[in-house]
């Protein structure tokens, strides 16, 4: 059976982008980026919002620019072997290989789909991810904390729900980035 990961790059105070949609002050450096390759590695399916899908196309073409180093290339590789599968009501259809259009976020789907398959499924963007935590789908959270606070913006996790995590790792950065990854409690 598969686990249903978020994972998100946020401020200190909890966000993934300030009020403007910025997020440029989240970039990981090649250690981070590194980890981040080999976090997910077993990852099978990648479930993204519109937004998230459209900012993610880059992997696409990724590894054939020259200047990319390693890191990026790999990651851009593991991204494309990866099925996506994305959540729209607004986009018309998708560009990149191995992804399929869905209209609307079914949690029984999810369910079925955790059930049958043995790679990971990771959760991609915060309005997405809000559906899966609310409906009880998410099986890991890999919050990846910078150290920055910017205040306001778009949060890395949903109001008004209350979950209560075992914590099952934690790594500091040289940049200063701590992850953490938590199970939610059985």
């Amino acid at each position: 059976m598969a686990k249903l990961i978020y994972s998100a790059i946020e401020s200190l105070d909890g966000y993934v982008a300030d009020e403007d949609g910025n997020f440029d002050w989240s970039e990981p450096d090649e250690e981070v980026h590194r980890f981040v390759n080999d976090l997910e590695r077993p990852a099978g399916t990648y479930l993204y919002g519109r937004r998230m899908y459209e900012m993610m196309i880059y992997w696409e073409t990724a590894h054939t620019l020259a200047d990319e180093p390693p890191f990026v290339r790999d990651f851009a590789e593991l991204w494309q072997a990866a099925d996506k599968i994305v959540y729209s009501s607004s986009l018309q259809s998708v560009s990149t290989g191995r992804t399929r259009l869905e209209r609307a976020f079914d949690p029984e789907a999810i369910r079925q789909l955790k059930a049958t398959t043995d790679s990971d499924i990771l959760i991609g963007g915060p309005g997405l991810a809000a559906q899966a935590i609310e409906a009880g789908l998410v099986d890991e959270y890999h919050l990846f904390l910078t150290p920055i606070v910017i205040g306001a913006g778009k949060r890395a996790l949903p109001d008004g729900v209350r979950l209560e995590l075992d914590l099952l790792e934690l790594r500091r950065f040289g940049n200063g980035v701590i992850f953490l990854r938590y199970r939610t409690a059985s």
